[in-house]
């Protein structure tokens, strides 16, 4: 009979990279854990504590077909290695579920049959869809100060405490609790991912950034959805009643926080109603498995206006909500003051020639501001725009390809010479050559960092036309983020460089190992060459060279034989 530990290694090894690392995630392997091959892993997946762990990670349908000794066809309890192939759970499985049983057996038992939410009335609706539009905002203030400037996370994965600051500062959150919220609801819908050791806007981000507020809200509610964990998804594709979340994973004891943190997600995205008594009509159609559709809750949103009042005094008065695409290309030549219902925006130098940078000239400027205004240009404002785009690119940065360095130009002396003592920009290196500057330093390196200086810099091409660039050319990062089968590319192939596990020879040789390893004794049955079947039992002393060496108690000898010949061994 082959046993659970080798038929186990045997189904690891059939799985391809991409399922057996899923597994090993799935069950919290190290990346770093020291097995030398499948059986190694077997074993270790197959130990008591370790199939403890794993029962936590069950729902209770999950844990109640394991009980009865079978597994759910669409449940994880393969995914963790548990069950044969057959989906009968191993002989090691079935005793710590029986042991759970005995000690949880609440956790063993169906769940109540759900009880249907009452419609929402008009009111929570209201305050719901409110919640859901303030919220969308918040996450978008965030993200765009991410396109802006990366959110630094520390070693233990949060954003860090000065990033969580301007971020307050700014009146993107309220609370700095709030942004771990936005953040898991942003990765949930693919909008942003932790990337080493910060957070970066994805290209789909960028793009929802300029979405009405109604598909904004369907991106995340179908975000939210997709990534709720398994024990919570039905056959439909929806989602379990939220009443009956808190009991979904009953032995894993974090669960009940974890279930709170996505009831609440839910709440500040206008999904669920804060007391749970109620349901509103796109909850349930998203509950149901079908599409998200904020028709039903658009009736209840704000309505977003196009158009704003310029002032004299350098502001912009919007008295609604502006749509985002307007919002977004206003703020970036004008800093938001205030955002409510209706916000105010303040043009400076500074955000005049921000916009610049990113791309805007004088003339796109104008052209979108009175396209935006219902008051036209005031002239404080035209004078600044002038002012501020001629004294934009007296500065210049140029790749020099034959040289392999960068030149910083300008016609106005006295600017080069300020940028030539500026303490903050030693890392550039800037060195004299001639009538410039020049650095070892890339040339969008050092254009970002005078602009981050407040200097008026541009970016020429090759042919010396300006070129405009951006921070972020594209909005994923550099390198993406590792994938599962990546992180345990190294022990995969040590697996896979161990021991086979096809037919007798793989298993023979690692029960072979162990056994010298501990110096075991162990009765060895031996083919001889006219066929016959020998038996020796022997302190296992040495493996090598094809051959075992072992001393035989019996004979008081050491003997050498043939791995090739050995049939089977047992303990003594």
């Amino acid at each position: 009979m082959v046993s659970d530990a080798r038929a186990l290694a045997t189904r690891l090894a059939d799985l391809g990279d991409a399922a057996l690392a899923a597994t090993l995630a799935a069950r919290g392997v190290s990346a770093q854990a020291g097995w030398h091959d499948f059986f190694d892993a077997a074993e270790s997946l197959l130990e008591s504590s370790s199939v403890d762990r794993a029962l936590t990670r069950l729902d209770r349908r999950d844990l109640i077909a394991l009980r009865d000794g079978r597994s759910r066809a669409d449940g994880t309890a393969s995914l963790l290695a548990l069950v044969d192939a057959d989906g009968a759970p191993y002989a090691v499985v079935a005793e710590r579920v029986a042991a759970a049983a005995a000690t949880s057996p609440e956790a063993f038992t169906p769940a109540a049959d759900e009880r249907e939410p009452a419609p929402a009335e008009p009111r929570s609706s209201a305050g719901a869809a409110e919640r859901a539009f303030t919220t969308a905002g918040s996450l978008a203030d965030v993200l765009l100060a991410c396109l802006h400037a990366p959110l630094a996370r520390t070693g233990a994965g949060p954003v860090s405490a000065a990033d969580r600051r301007r971020l307050m500062d700014a009146g993107a959150i309220e609370f700095s609790d709030d942004l771990e919220d936005l953040l898991t609801s942003a990765a949930g819908a693919g909008l942003a991912v932790a990337h080493d050791r910060e957070w970066v806007v994805t290209d789909l981000g960028e793009r929802w950034l300029e979405a009405p507020t109604p598909q904004r809200w369907e991106a995340i509610a179908e975000g939210l959805r997709a990534s709720l964990p398994a024990g919570l998804r039905t056959p439909a594709g929806g989602f379990a009643s939220p009443a009956s979340w808190p009991t979904a994973y009953p032995l894993d004891p974090d669960w009940p926080a974890r279930a709170g943190e996505l009831h609440r997600l839910g709440v500040r995205w206008g999904l669920f109603d804060p007391a749970g008594a109620a349901e509103f009509p796109w909850t349930a159609a998203l509950r149901a498995g079908e599409a998200a559709d904020a028709a039903t809750m658009a009736p209840y949103l704000p309505a977003e206006i196009d158009r704003v009042y310029l002032q004299a005094d350098l502001t912009a008065i919007a008295p609604g909500p502006l749509a985002p695409a307007l919002d977004l290309r206003l703020r970036s030549m004008a800093a938001r003051e205030s955002r409510a219902q209706a916000s105010t925006y303040r043009f400076t130098a500074a955000s005049l020639a921000a916009g610049m940078t990113e791309g805007e000239t004088a003339e796109s400027m104008r052209a979108f501001l009175a396209s935006l205004s219902l008051t036209g240009i005031p002239q404080p404002l035209e004078y600044l725009i002038e002012s501020t785009a001629a004294r934009h690119g007296m500065v210049r940065v140029r790749a020099h390809e034959g040289a392999g360095r960068t030149r910083v130009e300008s016609p106005d002396a006295s600017l080069l010479d300020a940028i030539a003592i500026d303490q903050a920009l030693r890392p550039l290196g800037l060195v004299p050559d001639g009538e410039a500057l020049t650095s070892r330093v890339a040339r969008d390196a050092v254009y970002w960092t005078l602009a981050d200086a407040r200097y008026p810099v541009i970016a020429l091409d090759a042919a010396g036309r300006p070129e405009s660039i951006h921070r972020r050319t594209s909005g994923t990062p550099s390198e993406p983020a590792a994938t599962a089968e990546q992180a345990y590319a190294r022990l995969i192939a040590i697996l896979r460089g161990g021991h086979g596990t096809d037919g007798e020879a793989g298993w023979l040789e690692r029960e072979l190992e162990q056994a010298v390893r501990s110096r075991a004794e162990i009765i060895v049955v031996v083919r001889m060459p006219d066929g016959a079947e020998r038996s020796f039992t022997l302190e296992a002393a040495g493996l090598g060279g094809g051959r075992l060496r072992g001393r035989d108690r019996a004979a008081d000898i050491e003997r050498t034989l043939p791995v090739s010949s050995i049939v089977s061994v047992g303990v003594a």
